[in-house]
């Protein structure tokens, strides 16, 4: 627990360093805008709208917000800037605020299965191998047995990407050739998780096929093989998006939850971009909650997503 207690101060300063990019992009842009202002004009609401579509927020999370904004201003009297300042932050907040995880947060967290099989997807190029690493780490960290399968078969060096990974994080990974059946491996390791007793099984998967209808069809399979092994498996599916691509990550998040049922989304590369916005119009347009952000390269830089600090983090009050 004292690892925690520890992590979540260096945490924060990571994040903050993290979102440095998007908060020069966007909401430095934004406190220009509002500084000195007394009340929210037109003007103000245009300049706003402008710095949120152009952040990658997404045009229909952009017009929500600044239509709550509109309505609290033409409700509530303003007397600084600073009272400006948490109006944004608690209509961006609130957002956010409705799309929580249903499932655990913390990696210590009691977890009703066991094994509790999470299947990561997502296309390639995302950081879903890295994801799947730093999460094993995180668990084995927190006390948790792990075991990883290797279930992107279709990509030459992803099982060796993984295994590196897997070494890192000190945790078993079941493989099996390039170019096996997928299916096959899952089923091998959520089966070795029931027989070893493990308390968390992370399988990968690929992020191409030929087909778009071909991927879609092999994650499906990978489902139910898993739910063959143990009742209600997977009992996550994380889906992983790249911060960088802005608006290209709400068009795959389109395509990812209409045919697979997501619990969650990882947004990684953070710390590269300046289109951290971008959490705030995901989480919004498709009522699926951010689990967890990459805020760096190191393995300890997967972060457990939490609305408050992330929104603190950009510094808009």
């Amino acid at each position: 627990m004292s690892f925690f207690k520890r992590s979540r101060a260096q945490d924060q300063e990571r994040l903050e360093s993290g979102l440095e990019k998007t908060r020069k992009g966007l909401f430095d842009k934004i406190g220009r805008l509002i500084k000195g202002k007394r009340t929210i004009d037109e003007v103000v609401l245009d300049d706003l709208e402008e710095a949120l579509v152009t952040s990658d927020v997404g045009i229909k999370t952009t017009l929500d917000i600044v239509s709550r904004i509109e309505k609290r201003v033409a409700r509530d009297r303003y007397t600084s800037s600073e009272e400006l300042h948490a109006l944004i932050h608690d209509e961006i907040a609130g957002l956010l605020e409705k799309n929580l995880p249903n499932h655990p947060l913390d990696f210590d967290a009691p977890l009703e299965n066991n094994p509790h099989v999470i299947m990561v997807v997502g296309v390639n190029g995302v950081g879903k191998t890295t994801t799947i690493g730093k999460m094993a780490w995180r668990y084995m960290q927190a006390g948790r047995s792990v075991l990883i399968g290797a279930g992107d078969t279709f990509r030459a060096a992803a099982i060796e990407q993984l295994e590196i990974w897997a070494k890192r994080a000190q945790v078993n990974i079941i493989k099996q050739k390039h170019g096996a059946d997928p299916a096959a491996v899952a089923f091998d390791t959520v089966q070795s998780a029931v027989r070893r007793s493990t308390e968390v099984a992370i399988i990968d998967t690929a992020g191409r096929l030929h087909t778009k209808t071909g991927l879609m069809d092999e994650l499906a399979k990978i489902k139910r093989v898993m739910g063959r092994q143990v009742s209600g498996a997977p009992h996550e599916v994380l889906l992983v998006l790249d911060a960088t691509i802005g608006q290209n990550a709400i068009r795959q998040a389109e395509e990812f939850t209409r045919s697979v049922e997501v619990t969650g989304l990882v947004v990684t590369k953070l710390d590269g971009s300046a289109k951290g916005g971008i959490i705030i119009g995901i989480s919004n347009e498709f009522k699926v909650p951010v689990k967890y952000i990459g805020v760096g390269e190191g393995i300890e830089d997967l972060q457990i997503f939490n609305r408050q600090r992330f929104v603190e983090a950009l510094s808009i009050v």
